[in-house]
């Protein structure tokens, strides 16, 4: 009995064949440096998002000011449900059969967050900008007093040359 290649083996060495060889897959070894790839990308964002304690936090949306007033009396209706999903659940749920006029309450609640929101980080990125050019001048003048020194430095050279 003659052992025959299969379709699949065949159809498969046509295909690698017809893509480029960058994305040919080579087994496990091209799975693990796309997994290295991918840590590396992980690690630098980590890096780069250091958040600042003082920045003012996002207002929350129209849904989450209906949920904080929801999961109250959704614990006093259902004392023994302990899941947060249930709850979130249940909210959802309530929140899409609500009219436009029943949420209106809580949209304009969340506008009013969102404009006093506005007004903190217009503050606050003043105060960020007015930092930042602070630094920048005192690096400034860093690097001029160090040039001042240096070229003290030189004035006194050329003196002692004119002593000679």
């Amino acid at each position: 009995m003659k052992v025959t290649k299969g379709k699949e083996s065949t159809r498969k060495a046509k295909t690698q064949v017809s893509k480029p060889i960058e994305e040919r897959k080579l087994g496990k070894r091209k799975a693990a440096v796309k997994a290295d790839k991918s840590r590396v990308k992980w690690t630098k964002k980590a890096k780069l998002d250091k958040k600042d304690p003082n920045k003012p936090k996002r207002p929350p949306t129209a849904f989450f000011v209906f949920l904080e007033e929801f999961r109250k009396t959704y614990k006093e209706e259902h004392p023994n449900v302990k899941a947060v999903s249930a709850v979130g659940k249940a909210g959802g749920g309530k929140w899409k059969t609500m009219t436009a006029e029943e949420k209106a309450p809580y949209e304009a609640k969340s506008a009013q967050m969102k404009s006093e929101y506005e007004k903190l980080m217009i503050a606050y990125n003043k105060k960020q900008e007015s930092t930042d050019d602070d630094e920048d001048e005192a690096s400034k003048s860093a690097v001029n007093d160090e040039d001042d020194v240096e070229s003290g430095e030189d004035e006194q050279d050329d003196e002692d040359e004119d002593d000679d």
